[in-house]
């Protein structure tokens, strides 16, 4: 919908009429709605509280300065710049007009005083500290006036007025307001399933409690090389295994491929211990292979858990595997469990060489 901004213009008055005449009608060129003090009765108390409430309902503040001060108020400050002073302090959008060259202006538009100058002066000095623009003659302020404001609607775009048939009725004021609140609580409910576990989770194994979980490998039998099949078991804490199977769920991974990874963990787990096995110090001990029971009494609880479930993405026929992908909380989970706090030290690398000769 269309919008008109109403821009409140500031200036003393007798001086500057041709200048303020240029600037009603670029504003009213652009569609704006010009108010100033021709719409007020001399100035008293009660009038600068009702110049205060129309600064309030403008968009923009506009302030002309010639050669002139202004009436000064009680406070020994005049009217011009008490309108200035407020609408910054209220942070209305503002932009100041100051004439490039008040020492030419006609002295019947000039200060005739000296305390009248200075407080010109001072005044001047005070709005080129901030956003300000300069002119000479009243068709040049028009034009300055004119594209300053273009360019502070679009820097700092205000609320505006439009026609009342242009607004939408109550009734759909009100829906819209509804699916609003709808949306915010759809978007507040995806971020609690994101970052909290699922109701009924409290009473399960999970975090850092451990589960048991068996596996079986082969030890090579004295000098003969040959193969014998070994069981064992370790106590892994729900966090360290799901930690290191998440990152391969990111997009989604097969049972098969899920299988193997706990599998060589476990192996690299494990090795140290067997080989502190009087029975096993002399072996050559390898492929390990998580019992099948407890591969799938893990997925289970990671599932129940709400940190996996099965991908639903559409296969072949002929595709007949377990696909497992993460859940948003479970995401949320792998990240504070894998990513490098900041206070973490990095380990240097040590230059000690490895033999990589049996890799493929």
């Amino acid at each position: 919908m269309e919008k008109r901004y109403q821009v409140f213009v500031s200036s003393t008055f007798r001086d500057l009429q041709d200048e303020r005449q240029e600037v009603m009608h670029a504003l009213l060129e652009l569609d704006c709605i010009p108010s100033g003090m021709e719409l007020f009765p001399a100035a008293n108390e009660t009038q600068w509280e009702l110049i205060k409430r129309v600064i309030d309902d403008c968009d923009y503040y506009l302030l002309i300065l010639g050669g002139r001060y202004g009436s000064i108020g009680p406070d020994g400050v005049s009217y011009t710049e008490m309108e200035y002073n407020y609408a910054c302090s209220i942070g209305k959008p503002t932009v100041a007009f100051l004439h490039k060259s008040p020492g030419k202006i006609e002295s019947d538009k000039s200060e005739n005083t000296d305390d009248g100058r200075k407080l010109l002066t001072e005044f001047r000095e005070k709005i080129g500290e901030k956003h300000c623009k300069y002119w000479e003659s009243a068709l040049e302020l028009g034009s300055v006036v004119s594209r300053s404001l273009i360019q502070l609607i679009k820097r700092e775009p205000a609320v505006g007025w439009v026609r009342a048939n242009e607004l939408a009725d109550r009734e759909a004021t009100m829906e819209l307001l509804s699916l609003r609140k709808q949306v915010d609580q759809l978007k507040n409910e995806l971020l609690l399933v994101r970052t909290s576990a699922p109701q009924g989770t409290e009473g399960l194994s999970q975090g850092e409690k451990r589960h048991t979980v068996r596996y079986a490998f082969k030890s090579t039998v004295g000098s003969s090389y040959q193969w014998s099949n070994w069981t064992a078991s370790l106590n892994l804490s729900w966090n360290d295994m799901f930690s290191y199977i998440a990152p391969s769920m990111i997009n989604e991974s097969p049972s098969h491929q899920i299988v193997s990874l706990l599998s060589e963990w476990i192996g690299e787990m494990a090795i140290s211990g067997l080989k502190e096995d009087d029975r096993l110090r002399e072996s050559e001990v390898g492929h390990f292979s998580i019992k099948v029971d407890d591969y799938q009494t893990i997925m289970v609880q990671l599932r129940a858990l709400g940190l996996i479930i099965k991908s639903v993405k559409n296969r072949s026929v002929k595709d007949t595997e377990t696909y497992w992908t993460l859940t948003p909380y479970g995401d949320e989970i792998m990240t504070r469990l894998r990513a490098i706090k900041n206070n973490e030290e990095d380990v240097a690398d040590d230059g000690i060489a490895e033999n990589n000769e049996d890799e493929g």
